[in-house]
């Protein structure tokens, strides 16, 4: 497979939030619609809090968006009794695009998905071969892995879940360790699949769990393999069924849609897609070519 650089900027990787919701123009909470450029939600949030004099856990949005992009995303203030100035929460580290009232804070996941506008570089290819790529992409989509981000640098969130599922201490996010919890629930869905691509699975509407209490709906064709594969991660399917969590299913295939390219300059492709929520930009990339990051150094 041919290779590309990606994210030699924040520029090369834009995202924007889509929500299917409207301001309800009253209510207790104001929302902000906010753009940002090499920055962390978390720490917007954070920002916002103290800008607005309010607690942290006032402050809601509906998913973490990248670092090192551009995104766009909305977020919410518990301001239930007071007026505030918009330029009172003005920062060098964010630009508010748009405010209103809303009657409901925002909570992980509420967002329907996410607009993604990316740049390859240093990408040579034949194009009949991409435009082939592209096609089987978007009639067949992509395995739906949880990707790198999920796991953190060098997978240490998979490293601390390990860790905390041996202390009997994986409890969740009230507890401070939902997102080790995640990573761990992630892992074995990875696992799962990668089992199900290596039987020469290609149904679309094919699922797996994401463990958690409850019995799993897989299909008899697969059940048993997915029986005896996490037998041997019993003790993190133990952890994970008692820490309050369902269990879910995830599709073992992704479809991008509105997908379109073009090729910009020697050796560079622009790529747009949207995604729904819960699911990896380069999930998709990585069937595009084989990635990899330049050495970046920060401003």
């Amino acid at each position: 497979m041919a290779t590309a650089s990606f994210r030699n900027c924040p520029e090369d990787f834009i995202v924007d939030e889509i929500v299917d919701f409207q301001p309800a123009n009253e209510g207790e909470h104001l929302l902000l619609h906010i753009k940002k450029r090499d920055q962390n939600t978390k720490w917007v949030a954070g920002l916002l809090a103290e800008l607005a004099g309010i607690d942290r856990r006032s402050v809601g949005f509906c998913g973490l968006k990248d670092r090192f992009a551009v995104t766009t995303q909305w977020f919410s203030l518990h301001l239930p009794v007071q007026e505030i100035e918009i330029n009172q929460l003005a920062h060098a580290d964010f630009q508010i695009l748009t405010s209103a009232r809303h009657n409901k804070k925002l909570r992980r996941g509420m967002h329907a998905g996410n607009r993604f506008s990316i740049v390859l570089r240093d990408f040579s290819i034949d194009p009949e071969i991409l435009e082939h790529r592209l096609e089987l992409i978007q009639k067949s989509g992509v395995p739906n892995y949880f990707t790198e981000q999920r796991f953190g640098w060098d997978a240490n969130n998979l490293v601390k879940a390990d860790e905390l599922i041996g202390h009997g201490k994986l409890k969740g996010n009230r507890h401070g360790t939902g997102i080790y919890l995640s990573a761990a629930r992630s892992w074995l869905f990875n696992l799962l699949l990668d089992r199900y691509l290596a039987l020469g699975e290609t149904n679309l509407k094919d699922t797996g769990p994401l463990w958690g209490r409850g019995r799993s709906t897989t299909e008899a064709s697969f059940s048993e393999h997915e029986q005896q594969l996490l037998s041997d991660w019993s003790t993190w399917c133990h952890a994970l069924e008692h820490a309050g969590l369902q269990q879910q299913r995830r599709a073992f295939f992704l479809q991008p849609q509105k997908f379109s390219y073009k090729g910009s300059a020697q050796g560079q492709f622009e790529f747009n897609f949207e995604l729904p929520n819960g699911t990896y930009a380069t999930a998709v990339l990585r069937e595009i070519a084989e990635l990899f990051r330049p050495e970046i150094t920060r401003l």
